[in-house]
């Protein structure tokens, strides 16, 4: 008994350890949650995260150089005779006596006190390339959290849309029925039915292209949260989209790419600086001490170990770039101008983008209110038509045609507060609020 319920618990356990590795896909998903998932779980978000785990990386490397070099040795070989000329090159050599092997060991240090401010400058060049991968990280989240809320918002348009067709047609079949009820008692002509009957054909086969799209979004979102395809994806499509609240600081210093731009201008002048330095003396410390088998270095020599080191300062002078580094300089001052430029056009280009995002957004609220008062008129339209054709006063093409604009004016209602979320996101994505 003891044991039947020792297996029950574990099997208890294991089913729900699967369970909790498997994501809800009854869960409502609104916009800000499908963000935190694509925060985490998105494969582009991860590849520009570890750009900036790169960044961080080289800025140790370059702190790393600043640290003294500190080297080990030891060799061991074999000796070859040590021939003597002492009255020159041509005549009988004395051989002196040396061991058949050779043995050393030691070590040398290297300390870089000046070498013209480039180590101390490459470490503020890759913390400028730090700064700069950050905001490319969040210029990179934000493109990508506007098209997953394309995605989200496609999606929801089309719910709503699949939603206005199944209600059409179910209510055009209704209609069909009293038609030809009315067509049995002579009312109407066939003609009518056959009218309707196409009509519903139209529905059914937008309401199949709809359902299509559906799972084109729903697609697009599970890849965007670096899910499985064919995930069940819920969204609250039938709650309204709302307006935006609150008014958006237009200016444009806040916006990753026009800092990106800024990082660029920055670390160009930081290359004008180490191009210059390349012009000046370098200091440094050495030291060095080796043990050596034989004593073959200096004369006398002898067949004893041997120690030998030097301690001191050295300066060095790159004569040869008192001509070479004009160039050098040059090109980094022309690369300086460029990327000066670049700012100056991204700064206008960031300006017209948030200047047109705004009108869009502007626009985009005035045919929400268009589309309000296109949906008061027609289906007051579709009323009066339907109640005239009832009662034989108008044409079954005029209620037909009203009906499709009744239906064209919530899609279009639809369509207007979609653009309004998706044009007021742009504008938090251009100007860096997002």
């Amino acid at each position: 008994m003891t044991m039947k319920r020792f297996l029950g618990f574990m099997l208890f356990s294991i089913t729900s350890a699967l369970h909790a590795q498997v994501p809800d896909s009854n869960a409502i998903l609104s916009l800000e949650k499908v963000w935190s998932i694509v925060d985490k779980d998105n494969s582009q978000l991860r590849l520009s995260g570890l750009a900036t785990d790169q960044s961080n990386i080289d800025l140790q490397l370059a702190k790393d150089k600043r640290i003294p070099e500190l080297t080990g040795n030891a060799n061991f070989g074999r000796n070859t005779t040590f021939p003597l000329y002492k009255e020159g090159l041509f005549s009988r050599p004395d051989y002196v006596p040396i061991s058949r092997y050779g043995y050393g060991f030691g070590y040398s240090l290297n300390v870089n006190v000046f070498n013209g401010g480039k180590d101390k400058r490459n470490i503020e060049m890759k913390q400028e390339e730090i700064i700069r991968s950050k905001n490319e990280y969040t210029l990179q989240q934000s493109n990508v959290r506007y098209a997953v809320a394309v995605a989200y918002f496609d999606l929801y348009k089309f719910m709503q849309f699949r939603e206005f067709l199944a209600s059409e047609i179910s209510a055009e079949k209704k209609q069909l029925a009293t038609i030809e009820s009315m067509h049995r008692n002579g009312t109407v002509l066939k003609s009518d039915i056959l009218r309707t009957n196409v009509k519903v054909s139209q529905l059914e086969l937008s309401y199949a292209d709809v359902e299509k799209k559906i799972s084109i979004a729903k697609q697009r979102l599970n890849i965007f949260m670096g899910r499985e395809k064919d995930i069940p994806v819920q969204i609250a499509w039938q709650e309204d989209p709302g307006m935006p609240a609150g008014v958006v600081d237009t200016a444009l210093e806040q916006s990753p790419a026009y800092r990106i731009a800024l990082n660029n201008v920055h670390l160009s002048a930081l290359n004008i600086q180490q191009a210059k330095s390349d012009l000046l003396p370098k200091l440094s410390l050495f030291s060095f001490y080796d043990f050596s088998y034989p004593q073959i270095a200096f004369y006398p020599y002898s067949q004893d170990w041997y120690g030998f080191g030097k301690t001191g300062v050295k300066l060095s002078m790159p004569i040869d770039y008192l001509y070479k580094s004009k160039h050098s300089i040059a090109k980094a001052r022309n690369i300086h101008e460029q990327e000066t430029v670049k700012l100056n056009i991204k700064k206008d280009e960031l300006s017209i983008d948030i200047r047109e995002a705004y009108l869009q957004e502007q626009q985009a609220l005035e045919a929400v209110q268009t589309a309000q008062q296109n949906i008061v008129q027609s289906t007051e339209s579709v009323r009066v038509i339907r109640s005239s054709y009832m009662n034989q006063e108008s044409l079954l093409t005029d209620l037909l045609d009203a009906e499709n604009i009744l239906l064209e004016a919530k899609f279009s209602l639809t369509s207007a507060k979609v653009n309004v979320q998706l044009s007021h996101i742009r504008l938090l994505v251009k100007t860096g609020i997002l």
